[in-house]
């Protein structure tokens, strides 16, 4: 049986072809369009799921929709009612969307199918699990447990903003649900909009910038303690209550009423792009800290009314992988399982395992590890394809024959403080580069979070780095038992490998703590002590795994048997060009191609950065230049 589950029309648009119960082929659209969070119809993704599964459109048994739109209309209007004449110039805005394509979504699943290849004569089953449903088969269909509690938790679905249900081998359970407008992805994006991240794509900034507040200062505990006597109320089962009268996204075009929530925290809403300041951070710290607290209590309620030891987790919150790490710590359960891509891409393999199993009712096979393969789903390209690029490029390249050579040459380059575009197999599915399309470095370097940063990422300064460990060294490096494959867990980096802090540490400026060595590891080390863990195995990626233990026997130490893994994708982390793309491949082809930037780009991304003057001269002088970057790969 043939399945094709379609996420799309909201943001993270994906595809994911089911083929008997497997995930055989998943990708974003924004992997082929190179538009972040592209969220038209799939068909780029939707044309390679097909050719990998080596079928056509006419062959598939059914095509599943991640959620009900019909459902979702409904909340809406009735939100627009209840909140009525408020939210008017949102109604206003909204119901075109609806009316002239929303409401029509099987013929705009249709006119999508045939962009993807379709000739308008199959006679296509359409099935439309609800969303949060969708986000519950993502995650305990592939997952390595014959019974497990379910959580969901994310901004909204159609009504649900979470869930709490019991997997039993095909068939899951509703236990729970919280509904709209009280939502922790909604309260948590609210913040992210506070302080001046983008809505449903800086809420990981948010994650990351929380640790730099200082959780010695009573302001962190003070508006820890203005978030839950102002705008949530925390239940012991961990269903929570917003004040309505303090957010503004059931009605508006904006997350929160800006002037009250200045009057709640002493200070305005904080400009994108300008400048982060102490206060800032301490609020990240707060609302993180409540948002870990509301997790823990849905877990803690999760296990008492199924009685597991196992959790399987899906949905946008999902992904705060610093909740998951406390939540692992916690002991509440045994083993837990996060479905790596967690967030609505995750809805497309949801969506055709749902059909699968409960709308055809075919059993479930369990797999010892999980059924994703380390996540590795996407496409591949071949001998031709590298070549062609090379070509076109006239890249410099070379041809590395023997693996073990490659391998060794690698981890060489790592090991004399190279970047490397490490790219091989198929792509990975969610939003984390995982052996396969990484920009990898050393963690030792002082300097390779900086240069990171600046000049490959164009990002944030403050934002960390997550390292890549073989399996089997996990607990040498980091107070961790528990493999964690997909980089959705972060656990403290061991004390025996901390440097001392200086006094008043906690009290020092963002800047000055991001450049102090807090670790022997001080790339992948952040402000916290913590890193965000992706476990290699031999197993699931053995090449990388090579690599890993051919840089660790290359700096002669055992401590380094590991190497900086920092980019989601490498060709996400350029998404403008003018920064050496790499191209390695498993069969055997590399080339490095280092373009220009076009007139002006340097000096934007480098504002975009945060760079001070002396380092946009820097990179405006260096751009064009090979920027210490090192690209090869070796045979099949």
């Amino acid at each position: 049986m043939r399945i094709l589950g379609i996420s799309a029309f909201y943001h993270d648009s994906a595809a994911a072809l089911v083929v008997d119960g497997r995930i055989v082929a998943a990708a974003q659209e924004e992997r082929f369009t190179r538009k972040k969070h592209d969220d038209r119809f799939p068909a780029h993704a939707t044309r390679y799921c097909l050719e990998e599964g080596g079928i056509d459109i006419g062959q598939l048994d059914a095509v599943a929709f991640y959620d009900k739109p019909l459902l979702k209309f409904e909340r809406l209007l009735e939100t627009y009612y209840a909140f009525a004449p408020r939210g008017f110039g949102s109604f206003v805005k909204a119901m075109p969307v609806w009316v002239g394509g929303k409401l029509s979504t099987r013929k705009l699943l249709r006119d999508g199918l045939k962009d993807a290849g379709a000739t308008g004569k199959e006679k296509l089953k359409l099935l439309f699990p609800e969303h949060h449903l969708s986000h519950a088969a993502s995650t305990f269909y592939p997952s390595p447990f014959e019974e497990a509690a379910i959580l969901t938790i994310d901004g909204v679905g159609e009504w649900s903003t979470a869930t709490l249900c019991h997997g039993k081998g095909k068939d899951i359970e509703l236990l729970r649900e919280l509904k709209f407008p009280h939502s922790v992805g909604l309260l948590y994006s609210a913040f992210t909009y506070f302080l001046g991240f983008r809505v449903n794509s800086g809420e990981y900034k948010l994650m990351g910038l929380a640790p730099y507040g200082d959780p010695t200062s009573p302001r962190v505990k003070d508006f820890e303690e203005r978030i839950r006597r102002e705008l949530v109320t925390v239940q012991e089962d961990g269903s929570i209550w917003l004040d309505m009268r303090k957010f503004h996204y059931a009605q508006g075009l904006r997350m929160v009423k800006d002037d009250v929530w200045a009057r709640i925290f002493g200070f305005e809403r904080r400009a994108p792009e300008s400048p982060l300041e102490q206060h800032h951070c301490d609020l990240g710290l707060a609302i993180q800290r409540v948002t870990e607290d509301i997790v823990l209590r849905m877990a803690r309620t999760a296990r008492a009314l199924t009685g597991s030891s196992n959790l399987c987790m899906a949905g946008g919150v999902a992904l705060n992988c610093v909740a998951n790490g406390l939540l692992e710590r916690a002991g509440i359960f045994d083993r837990i399982f996060v479905q790596p891509a967690a967030g609505d891409a995750g809805g497309a393999p949801g969506a055709a395992l749902a059909a699968y199993h409960l709308h055809f009712g075919q059993e479930r096979q369990v797999y010892a590890n999980d059924a994703l393969e380390g996540s590795y789903l996407g496409p591949a390209y071949g001998d031709a394809d590298i070549r062609r690029v090379i070509n076109r490029y006239e890249a410099v390249s070379h041809r590395v024959e023997d693996e073990a050579d490659l391998v060794a040459r690698t981890a060489e380059a790592l090991h004399s403080g190279k970047v490397v575009g490490w790219f091989q197999g198929r792509m990975e599915f969610g939003p984390r580069a995982l052996g396969n399309r990484s920009i990898l470095g050393d963690p030792a370097s002082p300097e390779m979070q900086l240069k990171l940063n600046q000049k490959i990422k164009f990002r944030e300064s403050f934002r960390p780095f997550a390292p890549a460990v073989a399996e089997e060294d996990l607990s040498t490096y980091f107070d961790a038992t528990a493999p964690s494959p997909y980089m959705l867990m972060v656990h403290p980096v061991r004390k025996e490998l901390w440097k001392p802090l200086p006094e008043g540490y906690h009290a020092m400026s963002l800047r000055d703590k991001l450049y102090h060595q807090r670790s022997t590891l001080p790339a992948i080390t952040h402000i916290d002590m913590s890193a965000r863990i992706q476990t290699v195995s031999a197993r699931t990626n053995p090449r990388f795994h090579r690599l890993i233990k051919a840089f660790g026997q290359r700096s002669g130490q055992r401590r380094h048997q590991h190497e900086l893994q920092c980019a989601r994708r490498a060709h996400r982390a350029h998404p403008r060009g003018g920064v050496p793309v790499l191209h390695a491949h498993r069969d055997g082809r590399a080339g490095d191609q280092r373009p220009h930037l076009p007139e002006g780009a340097a000096a934007r991304l480098a504002r975009r950065a945060g760079m001070d003057e002396g380092a946009r001269a820097r990179l405006n002088r260096t751009t064009g230049n090979p920027w210490n970057s090192y690209a090869i790969s070796g045979p099949s």
